[in-house]
């Protein structure tokens, strides 16, 4: 096992643990909750497009029995979710590779039921993060939306889905490049930080099939008192230790 430099205490869910301290993005809820969401009925094949730690992948290990592949650009984060596969019981579930995402879907042969992506989604960000990985991971810089959206196009089955968390503000302009090559809505989850606040992300499922009505939900994280609702609490309590 590597050695951890400073806070090395794993992440504990209940199905597994895992590091996050050298990946691009750590530990959140942006990447819990999209987790948590997607459909994975039926599903045999997933890629996660900038996987970071491994947190998405692994989450979708102990709700399915799929095959995951990760793709991410960042050494030290692609080193971290080497990791976290081996060490946990989904090991044989999961695999990953450093590779740029443009170049993997032009030379990619496999096409998925599922693709889930955490992207880096920062289009004009006055302060952006000092640290090269950190700002890949949340800024465009290294995969502009289009260039997402081209790859899906390529790698996404016929009849899959295609799932992220993206900023509510910048949603009108996803699907406007989305529609462009040919991905539809299908479903959103309205994302609110706080009670009686704006909402501040949104998860979607787009594919290639455009459905009579896209389906739409909102999930409130905290009540205004900033403790836990009860809808995010029983959303969680497979994964969280403590949320039974």
């Amino acid at each position: 096992m590597a050695k951890h430099q400073g806070d090395s205490r794993p992440f504990h869910f209940k199905q597994f643990s895992l590091f996050h301290h050298r990946s691009s993005m750590k530990v959140g809820t942006d990447a819990v909750l999209l987790g948590a969401w997607v459909d994975v009925n039926s599903v045999e094949t997933i890629l996660d497009v900038g996987s970071g730690s491994g947190i998405i992948s692994l989450l979708l290990a102990a709700r399915c029995h799929a095959n995951i592949h990760a793709v991410d650009i960042d050494e030290a984060s692609i080193e971290e979710s080497s990791e976290n596969f081996r060490n946990s019981k989904f090991s044989r579930q999961l695999s990953c590779r450093k590779i740029d995402f443009v170049e993997y879907a032009d030379t990619c042969t496999s096409r998925y039921d599922l693709i889930v992506s955490n992207p880096p989604f920062f289009t004009n960000y006055r302060f952006k993060p000092k640290e090269k990985s950190r700002k890949n991971a949340r800024h465009v810089d290294t995969l502009s939306t289009e260039q997402l959206c081209a790859g899906i196009s390529k790698l996404l089955k016929p009849d899959g889905k295609f799932c992220l968390v993206f900023p509510k503000s910048e949603q009108k302009s996803f699907l406007e490049t989305a529609s462009r090559f040919q991905l539809h809505l299908q479903k959103q989850l309205n994302i609110f930080p706080v009670r009686n606040q704006t909402a501040n992300r949104v998860n979607l499922q787009l594919g290639f099939k455009k459905p009579e009505k896209t389906e739409t939900d909102d999930f409130i994280i905290r009540e205004n008192d900033l403790t836990f609702t009860a809808r995010h609490i029983n959303f969680l309590k497979d994964y969280y230790i403590g949320w039974d």
